[in-house]
């Protein structure tokens, strides 16, 4: 199936816009929309009976039979390769990683283990956890930007100690757009008897999936960035032996029902993002999903070779470190410090119409460009063009 710009008529974007961002928090295609509302429909011509009966089973005689939730979360668990009894709805991976780091019981002098390249949310919470027990964090430094895989394993091996209990790593870091070797750094923690949450909100849709055989306990990721589900909708997948004693954030009325009751049912919510999230995976299967992920690795491998060579930068990642987004480095003459990265961006949007996320770290500017069906070569060049226009008025500038 050829993709490209003409693709823009399945998805609500602006077609004036350049969107080369669609990593942050997702684009819904206009089908899954329309599914999502249908179930909004139906919600409000009866909602009790959706809600009450057939979502939670609050009210009304017991039927026996699945709820909506568990048989879409059916659906999602065979797209990750997981049982459906061990897998469970949470609005996105930010919510997941709290509910495991605020349900897992520390000691004073405790360690958790992240590593620098953590999103800012899950490095906050980490550090949430640590302070009210009265633990401690500890940061792993990433190889970067000459990212080397098994460096970074054996650096995680490194600063594990016998005080280390649970590690929170990424499958797909968010900024740098690394793909962790994360069944090798799992394997490491297991061997010290340390515990591995995954921070994996970018992995579903990019990357195929078979979370048993990672070698972890708890498994968080977004459906709505890659896998096409509505916002705010993601999923978090336990080992059997760690679902007692974890808790989501919210405490409702499935408390100590079980795992799967407990999270199914937080209070009264929109559930149709869940409930349109199999709609998500249909449309990627529609579109033929070996396709899709040929078309956006193989485009935003190329443009992030053509970006770093107009822009006269160095590219220090490998092939098998991308996926659908990559991170280049931008010219020096267009600063270095967060405040310059907020106004390129904010330029390159009012000014250029183009979308695309701009970040200050190890001392310049990086920009994450991600690849989605409805982008072509095209998009990549009008980018490199105009950060080209830019930081030749910057080094004007720096001359005056």
């Amino acid at each position: 199936m050829a993709f490209g710009r003409h693709r823009l008529a399945d998805w609500p974007l602006d077609p004036a816009v350049t969107y080369l961002n669609h990593g942050t928090v997702g684009v819904t295609p206009r089908r899954v929309l329309a599914a999502q509302q249908a179930i909004r429909d139906e919600i409000e011509r009866e909602p009790s009976r959706v809600l009450l009966r057939e979502m939670s089973g609050l009210v009304g005689v017991p039927t026996g039979r699945p709820s909506r939730v568990r048989i879409a979360a059916a659906v999602i668990a065979s797209f990750v390769g997981a049982r459906v009894t061990d897998l469970v709805f949470v609005d996105n991976a930010t919510t997941g990683v709290n509910a495991v780091l605020r349900s897992f019981r520390l000691k004073p002098g405790d360690e958790i283990l992240v590593t620098d390249h953590s999103y800012g949310a899950i490095a906050r919470a980490a550090a949430f956890a640590a302070r009210e027990q009265q633990a401690e964090v500890v940061t792993v430094r990433v190889p970067y930007p000459a990212f080397d895989r098994q460096a970074l394993v054996d650096s995680v091996a490194a600063a594990i100690t016998s005080r280390t209990r649970i590690a929170v790593l990424d499958h797909i870091t968010s900024e740098s757009a690394l793909i962790f070797p994360l069944a090798e750094l799992a394997a490491v923690c297991r061997a010290r008897n340390v515990r591995v949450l995954v921070d994996g909100a970018h992995a579903p849709g990019v990357l195929p999936l078979d979370i048993p055989s990672l070698g972890v306990d708890w498994y968080t990721a977004n459906l709505h960035k890659w896998a096409c589900a509505p916002r705010s909708c993601g999923f978090l997948w336990v080992h059997p032996s760690r679902q007692g004693g974890l808790h989501p954030p919210v405490i409702s009325w499935g408390l100590d029902l079980g795992f799967t009751a407990e999270f199914d049912w937080v209070g009264t919510r929109d559930p149709s993002s869940w409930l349109a999230a199999p709609a998500g995976i249909a449309f990627l299967r529609d579109l033929g999903w070996d396709d899709v992920r040929q078309h956006n690795h193989d485009l935003v491998w190329r443009a992030a070779r053509m970006l770093t060579g107009r822009w006269d930068t160095a590219l220090e990642i490998d092939e098998a470190s991308v996926g659908f987004m990559a991170t280049v480095p931008l010219p020096h003459v267009l600063g270095s410090a967060p405040e310059d990265a907020a106004r390129l961006r904010d330029a390159l949007l009012f000014e250029d119409r183009i979308e695309v996320q701009v970040h200050a770290g190890h001392g310049r500017l990086w920009m994450r460009v991600c690849a989605q069906v409805y982008n072509d070569w095209e998009d990549f060049e009008k980018l490199a063009s105009a950060v080209v226009a830019r930081a030749g008025s910057g080094a004007a500038t720096a001359e005056r």
